[in-house]
């Protein structure tokens, strides 16, 4: 049993939609952010960056996890536990046991929950990229401090992509 039902459409990579406008100059450039530990895509509205990651996601030869945030997901505990099942879906049954906590009375400080979760990461085999879109949704001092914390200690075979309107509220010149 998890503490929230999770909506499966929330982890969903996107269609390729017919009739795409090829942009292989960003697809190129995305391609070379993989180096790096974030990949930050921010436009306005309308701009299409959730329809760049997908496609880019489906050309790229590297496993991915998609998580579609909304407003719910300002709670540390919902956020955290929609990360796992993200997460899952690339390599089942990782995290089991941050769920379990999630679900206690007093669940420990969020640090100690991302580093049994970070732990269990670095024994996934391939390298794999996570996508969080809508991140401007996100306005939680707590969600922001999570993900900080996970960028800061990410390893080396994941790669973050947050895809937003506005940037978020994350130290992003370390990055």
């Amino acid at each position: 049993m998890q503490a929230y039902p999770i909506l499966q459409t929330k982890l969903y990579i996107p269609p390729i939609r017919p009739g795409l406008v090829a942009r292989p100059r960003l697809i190129e450039r995305l391609n070379a952010g993989l180096r790096r530990k974030l990949t930050l895509v921010s436009a306005p509205a309308g701009f299409g960056k959730t329809t760049l990651v997908s496609e880019w996601v489906a050309g790229c030869e590297r496993l991915t996890a998609w998580l579609s945030l909304d407003e719910g997901d300002n709670d540390p505990t919902r956020f955290l536990a929609y990360l796992v099942a993200a997460l899952q879906t690339i390599a089942a049954g990782i995290g089991e046991g941050v769920l379990g906590v999630l679900q206690s009375p007093q669940p420990p400080p969020i640090e100690s929950i991302l580093t049994a979760l970070l732990n269990e990461i670095t024994a996934v085999p391939d390298d794999f990229v996570l996508v969080l879109d809508d991140y401007h949704v996100i306005d939680a001092k707590p969600v922001d401090k999570a993900l900080t914390f996970l960028l800061e200690h990410l390893p080396p075979q994941m790669h973050l992509v947050i895809a937003t309107r506005e940037d978020p509220n994350i130290p992003l010149a370390r990055y």
